[in-house]
């Protein structure tokens, strides 16, 4: 069976598919995973084959700016999906969706008569449990989040609403909204598998029939990669480090999140390793490093607490290394997960991003690092991540 995953977006969004895909490799299939031509690399050294998806998912402007975001992700999601029936057209027997291209794929299903399966990382269906993940944490009661969580959807529909208008056209289809296609896969009970943990989302006991959540997919790392020689002499230098990394969020705040990270850990009497990412963070000293790209789950077991951004992929890497963390969420889900984590227990409450100081950030990690709480929490939920098979859901709906 000849299956391509579709994803797009950041890094975030696209890197849990690597894994996902080597894996659904080693079962035999054969995998194809289109996303945006930045995501190459790490498709390749997964062993996975790459189509290119046109569209740079970049945020232009203020990220916290919600129109703003509502005018570029319309005009990425137009983009890619000009290029994704190409994709498809390279030979395929099943796609594999992310929450960003079934809106797509459903159409190209249209067309080919290509089965789908959705393989989302965030929940995105209606639930009286918890509001959107794009909404933010505060619940509005059970009647109220799930309001809330049609709403989000219809949101969802505008922004897909030229993309599917232009792709409908370029495969001779008859018009057809994106509200009347998600009503006919709701109608249809379309299948969904859900790659974060139970630990963080129990299933909502009201999602209808074919909505599952089945455990985190991980981003890929090679059986013999290993931490850079330099990053191994840091950590073995003294206490546990504190790990401060935004990922690919945050661009252009490089200079003062720098200051603020090494003010806090000075203040805090920490070591500290900054990671690049798109931020640019960068500092020196004897008591901090500076890193590129390294994988999480090579790095995050042997720190003491991890500073992030919130994204998904990085607040499942740290609880899953049992480590403790201060969440910072920049924006669209980043409030969400970092609201799970400190419910666990195994974080501060949030710092918004645009409440960050040095004094803020100061505090939590002395609280974080030497109330033993919080690194239980998450030794807690690390052990029940480690229950979950996620790979093994997806390789037993393909059977």
């Amino acid at each position: 069976m000849r299956i391509l995953i579709a994803a797009a977006g950041s890094r975030g969004d696209v890197a849990p598919y690597t894994g996902l895909g080597a894996e659904l490799r080693q079962g035999g299939y054969d995998v194809a995973l289109a996303t945006t031509d930045a995501f190459a690399p790490l498709v390749r050294e997964a062993g996975v084959e790459f189509r290119s998806l046109p569209g740079r998912p970049e945020s232009q402007g203020d990220v916290t700016d919600r129109r703003e975001l509502m005018r570029t992700a319309a005009a990425f999601v137009t983009d890619l999906g000009q290029g994704f029936a190409d994709a498809v057209a390279l030979g395929t027997d099943l796609l594999l969706l992310s929450a960003t291209t079934a809106q797509l794929g459903w159409h190209l299903s249209d067309a080919t008569g290509v089965p789908t399966l959705g393989a989302y990382l965030q929940p995105t269906a209606p639930t009286g449990d918890f509001p959107p993940v794009v909404a933010g944490t505060r619940s509005l009661g059970r009647l109220g989040n799930r309001t809330a969580g049609r709403f989000a959807l219809r949101m969802a529909d505008r922004i897909y609403a030229q993309a599917v208008t232009e792709l409908r056209r370029r495969l001779d289809l008859p018009p057809l909204t994106p509200v009347a296609m998600r009503r006919r896969q709701q109608r249809a009970d379309w299948p969904v598998l859900h790659g974060f943990s139970t630990a963080l989302v129990p299933r909502p006991p009201d999602w209808r029939s074919g909505l599952d959540v089945v455990g985190t997919w991980w981003p890929y790392v090679a059986p013999d990669r290993r931490l850079p020689a330099e990053l191994e002499d840091f950590l073995a230098a003294g206490p546990r480090p504190v790990f401060i990394g935004f990922g690919s969020m945050a661009g252009g705040h490089g200079e003062r999140l720098s200051e603020i990270a090494v003010t806090a850990l000075r203040s805090a009497g920490l070591r500290g390793i900054l990671q690049a990412g798109s931020a640019g963070l960068a500092a020196d000293g004897d008591d901090v490093l500076t890193i590129g790209d390294v994988p999480h789950a090579l790095l995050f077991p042997r720190v003491a607490a991890v500073v992030h951004h919130a994204g998904a992929g990085t607040a499942a890497a740290a609880l899953r290394a049992g480590a403790p963390a201060v969440s910072v969420p920049v924006t669209a889900d980043q409030p969400f997960w970092a609201g799970r984590l400190a419910a666990l227990g195994a974080a501060t409450d949030p710092i918004p991003f645009t409440s960050l100081t040095a004094e803020r950030l100061a505090d939590a990690l002395g609280r974080v690092v030497r109330r033993q709480t919080y690194a239980r929490a998450a030794a807690v939920a690390a052990q029940h991540m480690a229950t979950e098979d996620g790979v093994g859901a997806v390789l037993k709906a393909l059977r």
